[in-house]
């Protein structure tokens, strides 16, 4: 199996650069892992309504475009979005369970740059995954999907996890 995250803007702190790489290398276990960051547009100060939606949608197209090049065949595609559905690590590890017993070998996780998603990206996801109704920053988000997704393996494995 194979996970893409695909993100926008670089880590900036070194600190969740090691975190990061950590459960890169843990789940290489299971599954080929890529980090596809595609470049963030920078937000101005007192940015308004429009401006901020015309920076969602020029990140959504690079991700889009980088979605038209994996193709879709055998892809699955989560959205990472506060209104999405909530689960719990067993429930995700299942979800990734369904989803190899159907053929889907490639997984891709989407998360936002400081803005969120743009509507076509959120379009093109076959499922809305929530975290929380709170906000995280970007680079957090990587590490606490990485860690979660490292964890619904074990689970599906029938490793011991932390509960």
């Amino acid at each position: 199996m194979k996970i893409t995250v695909l993100c926008a803007g670089k880590i900036k702190e070194k600190y969740f650069e090691d975190g990061i790489a950590e459960y890169v290398k843990r789940l290489s276990r299971y599954a080929a892992v890529e980090i596809k960051q595609v470049q963030d547009e920078k937000t101005p100060d007192n940015a308004s309504a429009a401006e901020e939606e015309k920076i969602k949608q020029v990140e959504g197209l690079r991700m889009l475009d980088f979605l038209k090049k994996v193709g879709r065949n055998d892809s699955f595609v989560f959205a990472l979005v506060i209104k999405g559905k909530e689960l719990d690590s067993v429930e995700l590890s299942e979800k990734i369970s369904a989803l190899a017993l159907s053929g889907k070998s490639h997984i891709i996780f989407i998360i936002g740059g400081s803005l969120g998603l743009s509507d076509e990206v959120i379009a093109e996801a076959d499922f809305k995954l929530s975290f929380s109704k709170m906000t995280f920053p970007h680079q957090l988000m990587r590490l606490v999907l990485l860690e979660q997704v490292y964890r619904a393996f074990r689970i599906r494995m029938g490793e011991p996890y932390h509960k």
